[in-house]
């Protein structure tokens, strides 16, 4: 007897309904996987993502399509992926505003814990201190005890307000009870401009957009916010070491997935992607760009934007700083 092509359907649909989440992932990835970058072209986010991308498809035997989705400090992307079907072929790769985002906005249009699933950290960038050449200080302790004898007369620049700089530089504020103005930009390239000709005097920003300025002379960099100094900067010492205590602050890179997609696949992705930033071409790739390789656990990477939302939540509170 033939089966009525309507309850044929029916069955399978049933079936898909009970497919437990290991029988999904046997059979994935069986088409094109979307990997969103909430950013736009051409910018860290973006390259750490092709670089990533590019390894996954060549392991995972499928294409990797990214995604630009740029616009509102990274939420219009997150969103997107938080609206995306759980079937292990959406992802997104997020920075250190995503952690930032909930104490920035007054409402997301999703939750970060209940829409989304961590599933690796690819990477930390420590942020770099740059000042203008000119300036009357040349290293953190001088840049420290000038803020201090001079309120208000230190401008610093950032990618924007909210931003990774942004907010570094206003727990530096915060540690060293100093005063200095922030001036937000559109971009690190444009606040880069102003610091080269002298509008503002300070800007944090990963060592990538800072190594060859400072070779150059155009810009002096005084120090690291990390616990330890930078394999391309060897010479660069630490806030921590130039008498800070504390002082770390960074970007970083990281991949999620929606909530619900299954166990089994987030796993695989998440072994992929430690085993991806151990390869030697990424590994310098990565570290040319300022980029510490990590590789975590989908655990490790949830309870470390926990963290970081917690340290920046408080460095939000104390500074006011809100986005509409």
């Amino acid at each position: 007897m033939t089966t009525h092509p309507t309850r044929r359907r029916f069955n399978m649909a049933v079936a898909a309904m009970f497919a437990t989440p290991a029988a999904f992932a046997q059979d994935w990835p069986a088409k094109p996987i979307r990997l969103i970058v909430p950013y736009p072209p051409g910018g860290f986010t973006d390259v750490t993502a092709r670089l990533v991308g590019q390894k996954l498809q060549e392991r995972l035997g499928q294409t990797v399509l990214v995604d630009n989705k740029a616009g509102a400090n990274g939420t219009i992307g997150v969103a997107e992926l938080a609206r995306s079907a759980p079937d292990g072929y959406s992802f997104a790769i997020v920075i250190a505003a995503h952690a930032a985002n909930p104490s920035l906005y007054a409402k997301l249009p999703y939750d970060n814990r209940k829409d989304l699933a961590a599933v690796s950290l690819i990477g930390v960038s420590p942020l770099v201190a740059a000042v203008n050449k000119d300036a009357p200080f040349k290293n953190a302790q001088e840049l420290i005890a000038y803020a201090r004898r001079n309120p208000g007369k230190v401008s610093f620049g950032s990618s924007g307000n909210g931003s990774a700089a942004h907010l570094t530089t206003e727990l530096l504020k915060s540690l060293t009870q100093t005063d200095m103005v922030h001036i937000p930009y559109k971009g690190a390239a444009a606040a880069m401009q102003d610091l080269m000709g002298g509008q503002i005097q300070l800007l944090f920003d990963a060592a990538s957009g800072l190594i060859n300025p400072g070779k150059a002379g155009q810009v002096r960099l005084i120090g690291v916010a990390a616990e330890r100094r930078l394999p391309m900067l060897p010479d660069l010492p630490t806030f921590i070491e130039q008498g800070t205590a504390g002082f770390t602050g960074s970007t970083w890179a990281g991949l999620l997935a929606p909530a619900r997609t299954p166990p089994a696949i987030v796993k695989r992705v998440a072994d992929e992607v430690s085993r991806i930033v151990r390869l030697d071409d990424v590994k310098a790739r990565l570290e040319g760009m300022g980029t510490l390789p990590v590789g975590s656990t989908p655990e490790e990477f949830a309870a470390f934007i926990d963290a970081e939302s917690a340290k920046w939540g408080k460095v939000i509170r104390e500074a006011k700083v809100k986005l509409d």
